[in-house]
């Protein structure tokens, strides 16, 4: 019998594409045991933009959280997902910060770790790759999925072979705007399929609306791990339903391995955690329409939101459609990068920009000038020379790989700097990655501490 596994994506992506992965630990500890029990192929519950989240606006110490996930989830393989040589930042860092913090990663409880870079650039994956797997994790070689003219089906293929070559334990195809057309599925598994011999992993988003045909087609050919998420969790621009598509896998001869019992249990905790996010507004009922403009300007549904807020901030609202009309515009100049994070956070940003000026790259950030002297590594196409020198101006571009070119005491510095407040070495990592977020993050703390002992000893002096 056929056989299609579920990784379950509720408590990360569902999370942070439907209410902006504001799910505290404790709002969903209870239903954690069930998730064990349910017969997962995995669940994707940390990395991407949880860590920020936890240390920015909920007050959790995401190691911490890792730590309680795996002990009340010891039977299921707890997933993230890494950016590459970004690790869950926006810009690239020394390999012996990558290599720690995919070790710090596997000893507090991650079991996989699916690694992708936002331009394809297989140079960024080779060291959080060969890490994972020296420390004896799941490494999942993932190709963002995009299309252009030079996205094509044999590069894709051709990147597969190359990511079989480094090792990894599987490939995902990350389809972060849900775009992946049916058929073109069915063609891109196929193919997949026929050039390695390595369990192939799909991930897409209800955004435009194809997502529930796109995995009916790649289980046809024989993809073997889909992307869900619950129903509460599930549809806009979060992944379709776990439940659907179990009927479904049913209904087409599959073996899922899950627990029907189970599953219905977690769709039912997770109801009223929906209501009470739509009550308070977090979830926007825009997040979870079908919003077919994607399919014309490739832009996820993260990316449309961050687009609005942008302009609505700077009071410029009717700007919007402008700045849809600009983004492939500016991704084609830029060397048709996917759009997912950083690069659709660097076009979009610049796409506004341009119809703000009404004048294309007169303002230019930072990060596109990064972008522009290598920094992200190579694009998928050249970039367009005369724009990359009105951008880059006196800036010389990056010879080689840029990670070469940091410093290597980035650690030993940044633990100095920490001092006492530093207690291991995930507090030292936690700070690379955002150091201000994190001193604030430690400032609580302290705080806490400092209350919990006054506490203490006023009880004992009352005694």
């Amino acid at each position: 019998m056929k056989k299609v596994q579920f990784t379950e994506t509720a408590l990360r992506d569902a999370n942070q594409s439907l209410i902006a992965t504001r799910l505290p630990y404790d709002k969903f500890e209870p239903i954690l045991e069930t998730m064990n029990s349910a017969g997962y192929y995995s669940v994707e519950c940390w990395g991407g933009a949880t860590f920020d989240v936890c240390l920015r606006f909920l007050n959790e110490d995401p190691w911490e959280r890792l730590r309680r996930m795996r002990e009340k989830m010891p039977d299921t393989k707890l997933q993230m997902l890494l950016r590459g040589q970004n690790i869950l930042g926006y810009k690239h860092y020394p390999d012996d910060i990558v290599r720690r913090f995919v070790r710090a990663s596997i000893k507090n409880g991650i079991d996989i770790i699916r690694i992708f870079d936002a331009l394809n650039d297989l140079d960024n994956l080779k060291v959080a790759i060969d890490e994972t797997l020296k420390n004896g994790a799941i490494a999942s070689g993932t190709i963002s999925y995009t299309t252009s003219p030079v996205h094509t089906l044999d590069k894709y293929v051709s990147m597969t072979r190359e990511l079989a070559a480094m090792g990894v334990s599987s490939i995902c195809i990350k389809d972060m705007a849900g775009i992946l057309e049916p058929t073109v599925a069915y063609e891109l598994v196929s193919a997949i399929k026929d050039a390695v011999d390595l369990p192939l992993i799909i991930h897409t988003h209800s955004t435009t609306g194809m997502a529930f045909m796109t995995y009916m087609k790649a289980i046809e050919a024989g993809v073997d791990v889909i992307d869900t998420a619950i129903s509460p969790m599930s549809g806009g621009t979060s992944q379709p339903a776990t439940e659907t598509l179990y009927y479904v896998a049913k209904a087409l001869g599959c073996e899922t391995g899950l627990n029907e019992d189970a599953i219905f249990k977690i769709a039912d905790f997770f109801k009223p955690i929906r209501q009470g996010y739509m009550d308070d507004g977090t979830l926007n009922p825009i997040s979870l329409t079908t919003d077919t403009r994607c399919l014309t300007y490739q832009i996820p549904g993260g990316m449309l939101s961050n687009l609005l807020s942008q302009l609505k901030s700077l009071g410029a609202l009717d700007k919007f459609e402008a700045a849809l009309l600009e983004t492939p515009k500016v991704r084609k100049d830029m060397g048709y990068p996917p759009l997912v994070t950083p690069t659709s956070q660097i076009v979009g940003s610049q796409a506004v920009q341009n119809v703000l000026t009404g004048e294309r790259y007169k303002n230019v950030g930072a990060e596109i000038k990064a972008y522009c002297r290598g920094e992200y590594g190579k694009t998928p196409a050249p970039i367009d020379p005369e724009v990359r020198a009105k951008i880059l101006g006196e800036l010389k571009p990056v010879e080689g790989r840029f990670a070469d070119t940091l410093p290597s005491d980035t650690f030993e510095k940044a633990e100095a700097k920490l001092g006492p407040d530093a207690r291991c070495e995930e507090d030292v990592l936690s700070y690379i990655l955002f150091p201000e977020v994190t001193e604030r993050f430690f400032e609580k703390r302290r705080e806490k501490e400092e209350k919990c002992v006054k506490y203490s000893i006023t009880r004992i002096e009352e005694a």
